[in-house]
């Protein structure tokens, strides 16, 4: 045994612990009686190796036999760590359940049990904002150059791990994440899974708050300050140390350390070298870090770095159905909601704003009829609360901006960048938007070197801290959502520009574009007063036909037609033609010309013939058949569309026989030429020969006595004009009808004339309000 070092179990040292009190000692009158150093005796009460024989000397003058309380062979001691590692889980159970197994954000009244609401984190392993990604590339990726699939936009491509599983892969993670990703909730519960024997059972869980441990009296080391922490939760404060610093040195704790965005500038050095040497002495243990993406520009060594993910549409139905589980609204309810509401449905991606959403919908059962008031709520979350509620301040160049002052600065960048069309644009670029705006603000640096390396701070800033503006890519930044993208150009229209004539004629200029769609709709919801905006809107829809005398001819029978026909429709039909609208027509001559607008675009644009509009639509006045339409103007005639042509004329005879005595001898003699539709094979036969002239026949009877059905000949020049001018007025009467402020003149005005010809309309009502 001579040479061998022996070190003490943590019983061993709490049994020497009582023979010293009971014999009457302490550590000093210990080793001046034995003749040995101070630091030797001390190393033996703290478990650390000694020589054998000073061991020895020191277990006989204790009247204790060195074998029990030595830490036994391999074997031996891994089921003594074993007991203690149990031990102590028992002791801080309690304390971890505490702090991680419930959460409370934003305005929730009361806490939430963390297993009620918790959904499954996916990690990608390859930071988004590193990948050496072109811009085309990303472009391709969202589907934005063949169409503009607002869902697909900003999705990563990246293989997905659970999170647990990457935790098991990686020893040590450095988690990034954007605000409101879901870092904390994740680190949260590892721990409430450790906790409860889930997950680890044979660790010990240690979660600390990197903000609480910088601001900590007398700036303690990280080891030092988790000994406080566990001195809180043992009797005996000797014990909790030793027992503690065992279990590290056996690499026997999960170690999660949340939130080092959140630590002051002031303390950020101090506190990452203080992690550094921890997971350094500690190395054997289980290590994962949080931090907001592009917040720090340290690497820890030997950590392995990943990003959380958005949530995909699976995570988005676990978490709804968690949140509405056991109440009055259902997650169906949300869920068909948001589906039916695309650029809410973004949001839906970030934990954070998804939360904000089940908040809202909790109140009322649906979301707020004015969505520029749901994202602006967003927008306060992201750029001043959610920092806030938490007590962190961010201390740079950034903190000079007021939260108007960084909403004027996205703004200017969103609206240059979406007209341009550029929803991926370069680092450069982003940096020369802040530069141009900064150096007009009080105290700016006139030196543009100093103003360049300060727009590199702030763009850094609107990433970490709001996660509004992020890295899609190296040196490529994109808007977080296209929500917020579109939000912030209508906001430059409407309040940095405060909708001037100049801003409103830029914007209406993009009226035809399907990408401006929300802009305008946005943009009315915002505006104090919406009438400019909604009158040039309807000029600029007016003009697009204005010049073209087939069309102007075809809106002209519309009115005719329309006016014809006598109806005052029923609540529940113009709730249910609303919904096929995305909005609600309240004039009954209006609601007339939307639909005879989109029967003839169906089949004039089209040139096919459809059955069930002809025979129905025109003849069942009270429109209930026209509601089961899908208004997409791309309606073919197939063979299945014939397969109740005999139930449809037997229909439209009924009503014809009411309406129109020459109408319904016409209908007769054309349904005695169809064959026995039963005999299915004779009948395709049949209809194959003869389809296409009984087609024409049909259209030449619903022309005489029903004036529809004209085959107007349009060109496809004038095809695509007239999708544009319907597609124009649709989306005005969206911004009509949604929650924006305009008059009752410009309401009613708009109602009357909507599909009128040049020639119809009230030239100068439009002018003088248009001036004014």
């Amino acid at each position: 045994m001579t040479g061998r070092s022996l070190t003490a179990s943590p019983k061993g040292i709490k049994t020497a612990k009582t023979a010293l009190k009971r014999k009457s000692l302490n550590q000093a009158r210990l080793y001046e009686r034995l003749g040995l150093s101070r630091s030797t005796v001390s190393n033996f009460f703290r478990g650390t190796a000694i020589d054998y024989k000073n061991f020895c000397d020191i277990c006989d003058e204790l009247d204790l036999n060195w074998e029990d309380i030595v830490i036994k062979s391999p074997e031996e001691n891994d089921e003594e760590i074993d007991k203690l590692v149990q031990q102590v889980r028992a002791i801080v159970r309690d304390k971890i359940q505490e702090r991680c197994g419930t959460m409370r954000i934003l305005d929730m009244t009361k806490p939430i049990g963390l297993g009620d609401i918790y959904t499954q984190v996916n990690i990608l392993e390859k930071i988004s904002g590193r990948r050496r990604k072109p811009i085309n590339k990303l472009l391709a990726e969202c589907n934005l150059t063949d169409g503009f699939d607002r869902l697909g936009w900003g999705q990563i491509e990246e293989k997905r791990v659970p999170g647990l599983e990457a935790v098991k892969r990686h020893p040590k993670l450095m988690i990034w994440g954007k605000p409101g990703a879901g870092k904390t909730t994740f680190l949260k519960f590892l721990a409430f899974q450790c906790n409860s024997g889930k997950f680890y059972s044979h660790l010990v869980p240690i979660f600390v708050t990197l903000k609480d441990f910088a601001e900590a009296d007398d700036r303690p080391q990280l080891l030092a300050y988790i000994v406080e922490m566990f001195v809180e939760m043992f009797h005996e404060a000797s014990l909790s140390e030793l027992a503690l610093k065992t279990i590290l040195k056996e690499g026997r704790a999960l170690i999660l350390l949340d939130g080092l965005d959140e630590v002051r500038e002031e303390d950020s050095q101090r506190i990452i070298k203080s992690i550094c040497d921890f997971a350094y002495d500690y190395r054997r243990n289980q290590f994962a870090i949080t931090c907001r993406i592009a917040a720090q520009e340290y690497t820890f060594e030997k950590f392995t770095e990943v990003e959380v993910a958005d949530f995909d549409n699976k995570q988005v139905a676990t978490f709804v159905g968690n949140w509405f589980k056991n109440k009055a609204i259902k997650p169906a309810t949300f869920l068909k909601c948001l589906d039916e509401n695309k650029p809410t449905q973004e949001l839906a991606s970030n934990p954070l704003l998804l939360t904000l959403l089940c908040l809202a919908f909790e109140e009322s059962g649906d979301f707020p009829a004015n969505r520029a008031e749901l994202y602006k709520e967003g927008l306060d979350v992201l750029l001043k609360k959610w920092d806030a509620k938490r007590g962190i301040q961010r201390h740079n160049v950034y903190k000079k901006l007021s939260v108007g002052r960084k909403e004027d600065l996205l703004s200017k960048i969103a609206w240059v960048t979406f007209e341009k069309g550029d929803y991926f644009f370069k680092q450069k670029a982003a940096e020369q938007f802040i530069t141009d705006y900064i150096r007009n603000l009080p105290g700016a640096s006139g030196d543009e070197e100093a103003l360049q390396l300060d727009s590199e701070v702030v763009l850094r800033s609107i990433e970490a801290q709001h996660g509004l503006l992020i890295a899609r890519a190296k040196r490529i930044y994109s808007f977080s959502h296209l929500t917020f993208h579109e939000y912030f150009s209508a906001r430059e229209i409407v309040t940095v520009q405060q909708s001037s004539e100049a801003a409103l004629q830029t914007l209406t200029s993009h009226l035809t574009e399907t990408r401006w769609r929300e802009v305008f709709l946005l943009a009315a919801a915002m505006s104090p007063n919406a009438d400019r905006l909604l009158l040039l809107m309807k000029e600029r829809a007016d003009g697009l036909v204005a010049g073209d005398e087939k069309i102007q001819q075809f809106l002209t029978w519309l009115m005719e037609k329309a006016r014809s026909v006598e109806v005052s429709y029923s609540k529940e039909v113009i709730e249910q033609i609303s919904n096929k609208l995305d909005f609600a027509p309240t004039f009954d001559l209006s609601l007339s010309r939307f639909i005879y607008l989109s029967l003839s675009l169906s089949l004039s644009l089209d040139l096919h013939l459809n059955l069930y509009l002809y025979l129905n639509l025109d003849l069942d006045l009270d429109l209930n058949l026209y509601l089961t339409l899908d208004l997409n103007l791309d309606l073919d005639l197939t063979l299945d569309l014939t397969l109740d042509l005999t139930l449809d004329l037997d229909r439209a005879l009924d009503r014809a026989q009411k309406l129109d005595r020459a109408l319904y001898e016409e209908l007769q003699k054309l349904k005695n030429q169809l064959p026995d539709r039963e005999k299915e094979e004779e009948f395709e036969q049949w209809w194959k020969a003869n389809g296409e002239a009984w087609i024409e026949q049909l259209r030449a009877v619903m022309v005489k006595y029903r004036n529809i059905g004209h085959d107007w000949q349009f060109s496809d020049e004038q095809k695509d004009l007239l999708r544009q001018y319907w597609n124009a007025n649709k989306l005005l009467m969206q911004c009509l009808n949604s929650e924006c402020y305009a008059s009752r003149e410009v309401r009613q005005y708009i109602e009357e004339t909507i599909f009128l010809a040049i020639a119809q309309l009230p030239k100068p009502f439009i002018t003088a309000v248009i001036q004014n």
